[in-house]
């Protein structure tokens, strides 16, 4: 984890530029299909290595990031080690919840993460359908 954030975070700034439009980053001089091959080759092994170590969690990569995202905005600089950061928090929250809820049976953690994942995604699911204000 640590060696993806490594590669990951240096390219915080790129990232805030792809955002805008791949036409606009490549006339800033991004390299583009070289970054988000770059990016999501590393993303992807810090999740397998991730899923490797501790098993199948929802809704923590959908829940946390976009909710940094809400409160901190949208620049990468911010995102990327706040849903770090948070991310670790949410799950050692969610582990603690599992444990108290029976004791004596440790309940999944991936059934506290879908308990606040699944009407996140709902309220995502609805905030996006509806129209912006001043249209329609």
């Amino acid at each position: 984890m640590l060696a993806a954030a490594a590669v990951i975070l240096p390219y915080a700034r790129v990232l805030n530029v792809l955002q805008l439009d791949e036409d606009e980053a490549r006339q800033l001089g991004v390299n583009v299909e070289r970054v988000k091959l770059l990016i999501l080759g590393v993303a992807s092994l810090a999740t397998a290595a991730a899923v490797a170590v501790s098993g199948l969690i929802g809704f923590v990569g959908l829940i946390v990031p976009h909710t940094v995202r809400m409160i901190w905005g949208p620049d990468y600089r911010r995102v990327l080690p706040l849903s770090a950061f948070f991310g670790a928090s949410f799950l050692m929250l969610a582990d603690v919840i599992a444990r108290s809820i029976n004791p004596g049976y440790e309940v999944p953690i991936g059934v506290v993460t879908a308990l606040v994942g699944a009407p996140f995604f709902l309220y995502l699911l609805r905030r996006q359908a509806r129209p912006a204000p001043g249209t329609a």
